[in-house]
């Protein structure tokens, strides 16, 4: 049996692709992550069967990769719809058959004519069962699970299916579902309330498998909430620490996390965390605006002073990211631009995803904006859509303007300075993991000095070099042991600086 396993491209330039440092990271690269849900997938189907995984983003789809397959399973999210629909398309004329799955199906499977056999939900919960129908000759057109499957199940993924070279960074997973519940996110009706982990022996497992493939560098944790479960992850992260320091090149991987803002109350966490290698943390801050934080459930983030919280993660060596909304009920119409940018400015967050609020399917704010004749239609996927998918309670020319001038002004060369200041002050670089240096490290931070100092002035104007420079030499000669951070920062501010300009010329 050959299985081609198809990851399609994104529709739209988004704040995660990357798109503009490709060419200082390096050229071979393609996309950010592998298609981590089509390589489980392939190491659960039997062994005899031949697999051949083409993702879009890294190259095309031929013809002859269709009269290959004898059926072409496709993963895709809702951000993914227009490509998966053309790869439907394509299989259909050629007599493909095609199985499609994903958070794509979460608005049910009626729109996608020319698909044999849909299936819903994890994988983990479905695939084993299809496959065996198959098998028999009863294959059934819709699988639907009936709860959350035991992620403990789930296989090493197939990493020798993709060239780890055309990736920015690795995709790991450890655990699904999340425990808080915002009503403007989907996890908790995809993924449950209830985090459900892997084992530590299963994850190491995994990591062991890619660190055979040759690869070192970036894993991002594509975990709703990598800390929802404490004592669980800190079991992990202790096997963690004694994998990274028993490799021959210690601390092979650097990790990257998404997590609540709770962790700044658990000082043992935050150390695991820095040992074992986390080198990033994802918050989600959401809004300054308290009364916004109680409209959508982030009660956890209400009660709190938020920018203490940071300084404090940052105080631990840990870099925090975050994203940022604009478009509550209960955001100001006179002040919420101004209100996010100071409170953005104040906590060091360099790389800060601002947007303007969607209301998914199976989230309570899509609910709530169907029972107030508020719904004008389906969330994209893509977070910085210059409009809501609902009328907001301000004017929304006036959200677009807001928003606008917040992307403006944090992206802006002097803002993004300054945050990198603000940054330094905070961020204890003695408490870091010294990883080893790689030689792509040193090439990118020439080619920056190129793109940014160099080509970025001359391009988008004085400013741009003068705050790169600025930037690079107040942390070589003032904070030395940040400079890897400070350098990882301006390479991202790039793709940001060009994102923020898409936006803010936007008409």
């Amino acid at each position: 049996m050959n299985i081609l396993l198809v990851c399609p491209r994104f529709s739209e330039e988004t704040f995660w692709s990357w798109e503009g440092v490709r060419p200082i990271i390096g050229r071979k690269i393609k996309a950010a992550f592998p298609p981590l849900g089509l390589l489980t997938v392939a190491a659960m189907l039997p062994g005899t069967w031949r697999k051949r995984v083409v993702d879009l983003r890294v190259r095309e789809l031929t013809d002859e990769d269709i009269r290959w397959a004898d059926y072409v399973f496709v993963s895709a999210m809702t951000t993914q719809g227009g490509s998966a629909r053309e790869v439907i398309v394509r299989c259909a004329k050629l007599n493909a058959v095609v199985v499609l799955g994903g958070p794509i199906l979460e608005n049910g499977c009626e729109e996608f004519a020319g698909v044999s056999h849909f299936l819903l939900g994890e994988v983990e919960n479905t695939l084993h069962g299809f496959v065996a129908d198959l098998e028999r000759g009863i294959a059934q057109r819709v699988y639907q699970p009936r709860k959350f499957p035991d992620i403990s199940t789930s296989p090493v993924p197939l990493w020798s299916l993709v060239d780890h070279r055309a990736y920015a960074s690795m995709l790991m997973q450890f655990c699904r579902g999340c425990p808080f519940k915002c009503t403007f996110c989907n996890v908790c009706s995809i993924n449950g309330r209830v985090p459900r982990t892997k084992t530590p022996d299963q994850f190491l497992a995994e990591l062991d498998a890619l660190y055979k493939t040759g690869y070192r560098g970036a894993i991002m944790m594509a975990d709703d909430d990598f800390t929802g479960n404490k004592p669980k992850v800190k079991e992990l992260l202790r096997r963690l620490i004694v994998w990274q320091k028993k490799q021959k090149d210690k601390y092979p991987f650097r990790f990257t996390v998404e997590a609540d803002i709770t962790i700044a109350d658990d000082k043992e966490l935050m150390e695991l965390m820095r040992l074992a290698g986390v080198i990033r943390v994802f918050l989600g801050l959401e809004t300054p605006n308290k009364g916004s934080l109680l409209e959508c459930g982030k009660l956890h983030n209400a009660n709190r002073d938020m920018v203490a919280c940071v300084k404090e993660i940052l105080g631990h060596g840990l870099v925090v990211t975050s994203g940022f909304i604009v478009g509550f009920d209960a955001d100001d119409p006179e002040k919420f631009d101004q209100e996010m940018i100071d409170f953005i400015q104040r906590t060091g967050i360099v790389v800060a995803m601002a947007g303007i609020l969607q209301a998914p399917p199976g989230t309570e704010l899509y609910a709530r904006m169907q029972r107030e004749g508020r719904l004008m239609g389906q969330a994209t996927g893509n977070n910085t859509n210059l409009y809501p998918n609902f009328t907001p309670r301000m004017p929304v020319e006036r959200l677009v303007e807001g928003y606008k001038r917040i992307v403006g002004e944090i992206y802006s060369p002097r803002g993004y300075y300054e945050r990198i200041c603000a940054f330094l002050r905070d961020y204890d670089a003695t408490k870091k993991v010294a990883g080893k240096v790689k030689a792509s490290d040193l090439k990118a931070l020439v080619r920056s000095m190129w793109y940014i100092g160099v080509r970025g002035g001359l391009k988008r104007g004085f400013k741009t070099s003068y705050y790169y420079w600025k930037s690079l030499l107040l942390a070589a000669f003032v904070y030395p042991r940040a400079f890897p951070e400070v350098v990882t920062s301006l390479v991202f501010g790039a793709h940001l600086q060009e994102f923020a300009r898409s936006i803010t010329e936007t008409r």
